[in-house]
C-alpha cells in the first residue's frame, strides 16, 4: 500500500460511486497522506473535500481528469494544481454533458444491435443528467441477465477472464473508442487542454499512458511535445515492464513521474485507494509535484 494517490473519481464523474466526503474517510481508513480526486471534466468535487480535510491529518491536491485528442486519439489529462474556481471548468463540463446525454442513446442502441439487452428502469436508476456510459450499460445488462445465458457477457461474470473489473472491462471492450459501441464525443485538443491547465496554475500530467499511447514511442514524443510536464508513471492499469517502460522514458525526458490508483468504486472493484506500489517513491512524487505546481 502506498501513502499516495492521486488519481481518484467521486460521484462527480458519472462513473464513481462515492461523494467526496466518503473518499477521504476511505482514504483516512486507508492511511493516504496526499490524494487528488480528479474527476472526469469536472471540479465539482474538491470543495467539499478540501473543507472536510480541514483538521484532519490528509492533504488533497487539487485536480481534473481532463478528456482530450491528438490526431484522433483519445487521451486523458491530468491537472494537478489547479485553480478550479475557473470558469473555463464548469464550461467544459457542461459541452461534455450534453454531448454524452445524445451519445448515450446512440451507445445503448448500439450495445442492443450487438445482442445484449438490458432494463431501461435499471438504466433510468443509474444515470446521472440523462447521461449512460458503458460501465451502467454493463451493470445493467449482467442484471438482465439473471441466468448467465448471454455468451457475450460470459466472460464478465465470475472467474470469467474479464471478471476482475467487470464494469469497466465492457466499456474498454464494447464502447472504448474504436470499438463496436463505440458513440463520439468531440473533446477539445490535447495543446488546449494543456494550456487550460497551466492558465489555471497547474501542471499537466498524462494519465496511464498505458492505456491508450500503448508504447508507442513515436506518439508518445508528439504528446510530450504539446507541453506535458509529467507522466502517471505507476497505475492500477500498469504492468511492470509498462512502468519500466514508461519510468525510463519520463526520467530521460525530465519529466515528472506520478502515482494514481483511478479507484472509482463498484466500476472498478479490484482497484483500491492507495493500491498502486510506486516503488517507496511518494517523499519524491510529492516533493516534486509541489515543486512544479509552485512553478505555474
Amino acid at each position: 500500500m502506498s501513502y499516495i494517490d492521486l488519481h481518484m473519481h467521486s460521484y462527480c464523474s458519472d462513473d464513481g460511486e462515492f461523494k467526496p466526503k466518503e473518499l477521504v474517510d476511505l482514504c483516512l481508513k486507508n492511511k493516504i497522506k496526499y490524494f487528488s480526486i480528479a474527476d472526469h471534466n469536472s471540479i465539482q468535487g474538491i470543495e467539499e473535500a478540501k473543507d472536510y480535510c480541514i483538521g484532519k491529518d490528509i492533504e488533497i491536491i487539487p485536480a481534473i481528469e481532463l478528456d482530450c485528442t491528438i490526431d484522433k486519439v483519445n487521451l486523458h489529462i491530468l491537472g494537478y494544481g489547479i485553480d478550479y474556481y475557473k470558469k473555463i471548468f464548469h464550461q467544459i463540463e457542461e459541452s461534455i454533458i450534453e454531448q454524452e446525454q445524445t451519445a448515450s442513446k446512440k451507445r445503448m442502441k448500439l450495445i442492443r444491435e450487438l445482442g445484449i439487452d438490458f432494463s431501461d428502469e435499471v438504466i433510468d436508476s443509474l444515470s446521472r443528467n440523462g447521461v449512460v456510459n458503458g460501465e451502467m450499460i454493463a451493470e445493467a445488462a449482467m442484471e438482465f441477465d439473471k441466468k448467465h445465458k448471454n455468451p457475450l457477457l460470459m466472460e464478465y461474470y465470475e472467474n470469467g477472464s474479464r471478471s476482475d473489473n467487470p464494469y469497466v472491462n465492457f466499456y474498454w471492450d464494447y464502447c472504448a473508442q474504436g470499438k463496436s459501441a463505440y458513440a463520439e464525443v468531440k473533446f477539445i485538443d490535447l495543446k488546449e487542454a494543456i494550456k487550460i491547465i497551466e492558465e489555471s496554475g497547474g501542471i499537466p500530467v498524462l494519465a496511464h499512458p498505458g492505456n491508450n499511447v500503448k508504447e508507442d514511442i513515436n506518439l508518445l514524443k508528439d504528446i510530450i511535445s504539446c507541453g506535458i510536464k509529467g507522466i502517471e508513471i505507476y497505475s492500477s492499469y500498469h504492468s511492470k515492464e509498462q512502468v519500466t517502460f514508461y519510468k525510463e522514458f519520463a526520467l530521460k525526458n525530465k519529466l515528472l513521474l506520478t502515482c494514481g490508483s483511478d479507484f472509482h468504486g463498484k466500476t472498478k472493484p479490484s482497484i483500491s485507494i492507495g493500491g498502486t506500489d510506486c516503488e517507496n517513491k511518494e517523499e519524491i512524487i510529492i516533493s516534486k509535484l509541489k515543486e512544479f505546481i509552485n512553478l505555474y
